[in-house]
């Protein structure tokens, strides 16, 4: 008899903090600095990203002060996730939230963060830091990645 994996027998409100924790796959893509046309609403992701992300272990370098440095970030919480909108549609949070399963890359499937780094699932090497960008050239940032 095979027991099911904490993501597919719990919904995300009956998580407890390290298991709600271990669904972030750990990509960075959050982390991308995203603009919202004010006329369509539509999300851009550009491929600049917060000063704080460690962009080879896509891992935030202040985790636990994120939002005191940082007003704008995000701190996921279960009541909120319908206005998940603006997060990439790889996001664990949201695919579990549509009721959707994990991707095949993902390290809770995989039990390993390789697959997921060799499906092209990560932003190393794809950003460079907002340290060095103006917020006036954001838009010439706009990157047609993640979906």
């Amino acid at each position: 008899m095979s027991t099911l994996p904490y993501w597919e027998s719990k919904t995300l409100t009956e998580m407890n903090r390290e298991e709600w924790e271990g669904l972030c796959d750990g990509c960075g893509k959050c982390c991308m600095i995203k603009l919202e046309d004010e006329e369509t609403s539509l999300i851009h992701y550009t491929s600049v990203v917060c000063r704080y992300l460690n962009q080879a272990k896509c891992t935030c370098t202040v985790y636990s002060t994120r939002k005191k440095l940082v007003p704008t970030c995000v701190v996921l919480q279960p009541n909120e996730l319908d206005n998940l909108y603006w997060m990439p549609s790889t996001c664990a949070y949201r695919l579990l939230h549509e009721g959707r399963k994990l991707p095949v890359w993902h390290p809770l499937v995989t039990g390993n963060r390789k697959a997921m780094k060799n499906s092209g699932n990560t932003v190393t090497g794809r950003v460079l830091s907002e340290e060095f960008v103006h917020d006036e050239d954001l838009e010439a940032h706009i990157v047609d990645w993640p979906q």
